[in-house]
C-alpha cells in the first residue's frame, strides 16, 4: 500500500470518527430525539462528504444500540423500551463500582479545576435553569469521569451505556428542572470532595449512588407515565 493510500485511509477514518462523535452527541443531547430519522443524503451534504463515511458512522452508532434500520423507513434513533432502560441502568450501576478498581488514572489538578468549574455552573442552574446547559454540564462531567478510567474495555462499556441512557435521562430535564439541578449540585459536591482527595474509587461509588437516584426518578416520573 502506498503512502498516499495510507494517508487517505487515515483521513477517512478520522472523518468517520468525527461524524460518529457528532451524531452520537446530538442523540445524547436530544437534538435527534427518539424516533428521529437520520437521512444519509442530508448528513452527507451537511458534513461535506460522500454517503460512504456517513454510512460507516451510522453503522458504528448502530452497534452502540442508538439507532436501528427499519424497512421502508430508513435509519431512526432508537426508542428504548422500559425493559431496555432497566437493563442499561443495571449495567451502569455495576460498572460504576469498577471505576476505581480497574487501572484507575491519577487525578490531576486539571481534573480538580474542571470539577470546581462544573460545580459552580451547576449551582447557577438552581436559579436560572436551562435544559441545554444542564445536559452540557452532565456531558462534561461524564467526559471527566471517563478520563479517569484506565481500563480500555471498561471505558468503552461505560461510554456506551452512558450514550444509551442519556436521552432517556435528559428528557426529565424538560419536566423537573429545579429538582434535576439540585441533584446535579449534590452529585458534583460529592465528586469534588473525592477529586480533592485523589480518590477515584470514591468517585465510582458516588456515581453508583447518583445513577441509582436518577434511575429511581426515571421510574417514578417517566416510565410510570
Amino acid at each position: 500500500m502506498s503512502l498516499a493510500q495510507k494517508t487517505t485511509e487515515t483521513e477517512l477514518k478520522s472523518t468517520v470518527e468525527d461524524i460518529q462523535l457528532e451524531i452520537v452527541q446530538r442523540i445524547c443531547f436530544l437534538d435527534y430525539p427518539p424516533g428521529e430519522q437520520l437521512k444519509e443524503a442530508e448528513l452527507a451534504a451537511e458534513f461535506g462528504v460522500s454517503r460512504t463515511p456517513i454510512r460507516d458512522a451510522i453503522s458504528r452508532i448502530s452497534h452502540l444500540g442508538l439507532v436501528e434500520t427499519r424497512n421502508g423507513v430508513g435509519t431512526v434513533v432508537v426508542v428504548l423500551s422500559a425493559e431496555q432502560i432497566r437493563h442499561v441502568y443495571e449495567m451502569r450501576l455495576e460498572l460504576a463500582a469498577l471505576i476505581g478498581t480497574m487501572s484507575p488514572c491519577t487525578i490531576t489538578e486539571i481534573d480538580c479545576e474542571m470539577g470546581r468549574t462544573l460545580l459552580q455552573e451547576a449551582k447557577a442552574l438552581r436559579t436560572d435553569f436551562g435544559p441545554r446547559q444542564y445536559i452540557e454540564i452532565n456531558h462534561r462531567l461524564h467526559v471527566l469521569i471517563t478520563s479517569l478510567i484506565g481500563n480500555g474495555t471498561l471505558r468503552s462499556f461505560w461510554w456506551q451505556t452512558y450514550c444509551q441512557a442519556a436521552s432517556t435521562w435528559y428528557r426529565q430535564s424538560n419536566q423537573r428542572g429545579f429538582e434535576m439541578a439540585q441533584a446535579l449540585v449534590a452529585e458534583l459536591g460529592d465528586i469534588n470532595t473525592a477529586l480533592e482527595l485523589g480518590d477515584v474509587a470514591a468517585i465510582g461509588y458516588i456515581q453508583r449512588t447518583h445513577i441509582g437516584y436518577g434511575y429511581q426518578r426515571i421510574k417514578t416520573h417517566l416510565l410510570a407515565t
